[in-house]
């Protein structure tokens, strides 16, 4: 395994397919929610769509396993784009009736993610080793972002433009096109070395074992996944409820995107592992202290300050939270070897935070879903980043002091 710094040709190909399912996801992903929320104006069903997701996703990491690690993971890859793309198209022929199948889409759409990402990350932990990482990651904020930046605003402007479901559809179609690109582009990843048999419980045999450092890492990602899980479908719906219009939701993730664009190049650039914990500290408080402003007033202008103050912080946070996570993959040859089963394990921890997440925001919603509830609620649960950190942080000391002792 190379351990230049810069990125070979199979890392920038999985940096394009990468960019390309970020670009249908930005363009239909943001609205999706919206397109819901107009057929039914209810926050618990938008929260359902999401529980549904995420326990797909979480059983498609832990059953695909197999077929990833002893099988063709390219094809396991080809697939979640294949059925992303079905997803829609079902989309397309339920129309404003969608709402009436929210767990089958949702599970759908989980199977499809589940599938792509589970791959994706055995191949990108494959394609990168401990000393480009953080440049990979880098980057794929940095594409995360452009397309951010293009793929809503253009969205938000088509379906104005269009008006009503017409231009939904059209978007949608879109979507299906570029996943139809994806696959395409995705023969040209080389065929990945099958691994050893597939355990089925080295998750839990990890958290079992005295001293693992995934002890530490695992609860880390659920505290990181309590924030995700809400926060991925509320804040695009309260843009679009302050202000009932598409192309005002595709304006501020214009201005969000354009603002990590070049947060996560300043990152991608200069933050290095010895960083990690400081950085993560800072990155976290920060995160919880930009949701403040919601308390006054949950309007466009408010929304568009947390925003921008996410879009500033989320990099000092997440980058560390990923690049350890997989950094402790690749800690010695039996980490490597058991690779598959790690992801699985990372995956289960988000899907667990997740899960927590939305089930405490449609929960918290059966009592009370006045404006300050929802705003409480999202500074309590936007804590969560502050609680990953405490987990690893006795991790990142331990790379700083490897890093140090160079």
């Amino acid at each position: 395994m190379k351990t230049t710094a810069h990125l070979n040709r199979q890392s920038l190909l999985l940096l394009a397919v990468n960019g390309l399912i970020v670009l249908a996801g930005a363009l239909s992903g943001t609205f999706l929610n919206v397109y819901l929320w107009k057929s039914k104006q209810d926050y618990a069903m938008i929260g359902w769509f999401t529980v549904a997701q995420q326990v797909a996703v979480g059983l498609t990491f832990w059953l695909g396993g197999k077929w990833v690690k002893e099988y063709n993971k390219m094809n396991a890859l080809r697939a979640g784009i294949v059925l992303s793309g079905l997803f829609y198209l079902f989309v397309l022929w339920a129309g404003p009736h969608a709402v009436r199948w929210i767990w089958p889409l949702g599970l759908l759409l989980g199977i499809a993610m589940g599938l792509f990402w589970l791959s994706f990350n055995v191949v990108y932990f494959e394609v990168t080793d401990r000393a480009n990482r953080d440049l990979f990651n880098g980057w794929v904020g940095l594409l995360g972002s452009v397309t951010g930046i293009v793929g809503p605003w253009f969205s938000g402007l088509l379906i104005t433009w269009l008006k009503g479901d017409r231009g939904y559809r059209v978007v949608f179609t879109i979507s299906l096109a570029i996943y139809g690109l994806c696959v395409v582009l995705s023969f040209f990843l080389k065929k990945r070395k099958n691994g050893s048999g597939y355990h089925w419980m080295e998750p839990i045999a990890q958290l079992r074992s005295k001293g693992n450092p995934w002890r530490l890492m695992a609860p880390g990602l659920i505290a990181q996944g309590v924030r995700e899980g809400v926060f991925a479908f509320l804040i695009g719906l309260l843009v679009f409820v302050a202000t009932k219009q598409e192309s005002k939701l595709g304006q501020f993730t214009l201005i969000t995107s354009a603002i990590s664009l070049l947060t996560y190049w300043l990152a991608g650039k200069w933050f290095k592992p010895r960083f990690r914990s400081a950085g993560m500290l800072v990155g976290a408080l920060l995160l919880w202290i930009v949701i403040v402003p919601l308390l006054w007033k949950t309007g466009y202008g408010t929304l568009l300050v947390f925003g921008i103050g996410t879009s500033v912080f989320m990099p000092l946070y997440i980058l560390p939270m990923i690049s350890s996570g997989f950094d402790l993959m690749g800690t010695s040859d039996e980490t490597v070897e058991k690779r598959v089963e790690l992801v699985v394990l990372r995956e289960l921890s988000l899907m667990a935070g997740r899960l927590l997440g939305t089930f405490i925001f449609i929960a918290v919603l059966m009592v009370s879903k006045t404006p300050l509830t929802i705003t409480v609620l999202m500074l309590v649960l936007g804590a969560s980043p502050i609680a990953s950190w405490i987990f690893v942080r006795k991790l990142l000391k331990a790379e700083k002091s490897a890093v140090t002792n160079k």
